[in-house]
């Protein structure tokens, strides 16, 4: 069979071999599929999810892939359809969120992800300081509900200006803060201005709390001010989302005079601006937040650890002022009381501690390297891919392919040939302009890695082209 087979034709073949088997066989090897019908770990892993999903086989981490048992006669299936009429139609897409999370396989290099790679994450560090926090007093009693009032303060801090702590709430990460800032600032049906491309976790979180996301374009230099009064004059709205440093998946970053413009916008048609600082950390030296800069009230601001530190490391602040703050504080106490003290007390060791500038700064080192070795392989090996800009840190490149490329189809191509990567189609609220990829390089095992997989894409979409 050649490596283009479908996972659909290797689900009916596996299919049949467990008819075959039977109750409590197990399915060949994972590898042994691959030898046998020279197609990817990719389209395996999902085969065998599918079978999984008909309840077929069962999974046994470590062991393996097995038949299940079968229903005894007189048994009947059970039957969940009664469900659908009563959940109604409202539904959660965690689709685009599953794709942002979701690990490769081995053998397949990952041009995708948004965290550090395991080598690159403070883990023995952390470890380190969560073993001093715990030995703290009350370590492991109920904390303030807003957050401990030390790295409230540190958030504050961070965000710059006339912040105080009193200003700041600890959440459980960026995505948590996000939702309470949706919830919290309008109403369901109503519409909430983005950038386009945007972050898809907020366009999935805005969705869930019913409201209608609607694109401003960007340059460059990040959001237009221009299109973004139009789009508050015409639609509206009340609340504008953005991530004005870094930008995701862009890599924009908003310079200080068009900050001041984007508040002017937002102040005169009396709307919030949800500013994600997501990746303040992510370069050496980051601008001053939108917060620092507001004196009204019109930015909630949000800071997270995630990106730096670790995936678990879900510590976050929700910066905001007057009713807003309020209506934030509610919502976080009605949905989860509060953040978990051991977290927050590790948190807080960490950045105290003399291991996080020596963190940030590797960080930053390898970020740019790996930047340059992205940039590079892409004009060796792919050139008619176009990067958006060159940014001063973050971990992915913003492509643009040529215009005839097929992005879904490029997509498959490349899994089948053993590198993810991210579909740009995800990061538009509408329709896009043309085919886009986000690539990652942070979280590939080193350079030669890097390179390998953007080698792989380029087999991928020459062979498309044949």
């Amino acid at each position: 069979m050649k490596n283009d087979s479908s996972i659909a034709q290797i689900t009916a073949i596996l299919r049949e071999e467990a008819d075959r088997l039977g109750p409590g066989a197990r399915l060949p090897s994972s590898r042994e599929i691959m030898r046998r019908h020279g197609v990817s770990p990719v389209t395996v892993s999902r085969a065998i999810g599918q079978l999984a999903a008909e309840g077929r086989v069962v999974t046994r981490p470590g062991s393996g892939a097995f038949v299940a048992p079968r229903l005894s006669h007189g048994q009947d299936a059970p039957d969940l359809s009664w469900q659908t009429v009563a959940l109604g139609d409202r539904t959660v897409d965690e689709g685009p969120v599953s794709v942002l999370l979701g690990s490769a396989p081995e053998g397949v290099v990952p041009l995708t992800g948004g965290y550090l790679r395991p080598g690159l994450r403070p883990d023995r560090q952390l470890a380190a300081a969560a073993a001093r926090a715990v030995r703290r007093p009350d370590a492991w009693a109920m904390p303030p509900l807003a957050g401990l009032p030390e790295l409230r303060r540190w958030f504050a801090t961070q965000a710059g200006g006339e912040v105080t702590a009193a200003d700041a709430l600890i959440v459980s990460g960026g995505q948590a803060a996000l939702t309470h800032a949706f919830r919290a600032l309008a109403a369901p049906g109503t519409p909430v201005l983005v950038e386009t491309p945007t972050y898809p976790g907020a366009l999935a979180a805005a969705r869930a709390a019913g409201l209608r996301a609607t694109a401003v374009p960007m340059d460059r230099d990040g959001v237009r001010p221009d299109l973004l009064a139009e789009a508050f004059a015409v639609t509206g709205a009340r609340v504008f989302f953005c991530q004005p440093t870094l930008h995701n998946p862009t890599g924009a970053t908003l310079p200080p005079a068009r900050r001041e413009q984007v508040l002017q916008v937002a102040r005169a048609a009396g709307a919030f601006v949800v500013e994600d600082d997501f990746a303040r950390y992510l370069t050496p030296q980051p601008p001053p937040t939108l917060a620092s800069m507001d004196r009204h009230g019109t930015v909630v601001h949000i800071g997270s650890l995630t990106k730096i530190l670790s995936p678990s490391m879900r510590v976050a602040a929700v910066i905001a002022r007057g009713p807003a703050a309020h209506r934030l504080r509610a919502s976080q106490l009605v949905e989860s009381f509060f953040v978990a003290r051991p977290l927050q007390e590790t948190a807080l060791e960490f950045v105290g501690s003399p291991a996080w500038q020596r963190h940030l700064s590797a960080v930053h080192a390898e970020i740019a390297a790996r930047r340059d070795v992205l940039a590079a392989a892409l004009a060796a090996h792919l050139p008619a891919a176009e990067p958006h800009l060159l940014p001063a840190g973050g971990m992915h490149l913003w492509v643009r392919l040529p215009a005839e490329t097929d992005e879904t189809a490029l997509v498959e191509a490349a899994r089948r040939n053993g590198v993810l990567v991210s579909p740009g189609r995800m990061y538009y609220p509408s329709e896009p302009p043309g085919p886009r990829l986000r690539l990652t390089h942070l979280a590939a095992a080193h350079p030669a890695e890097l390179r390998e997989g953007v080698r792989r894409l380029a087999e991928a979409l020459n062979g498309l082209r044949a």
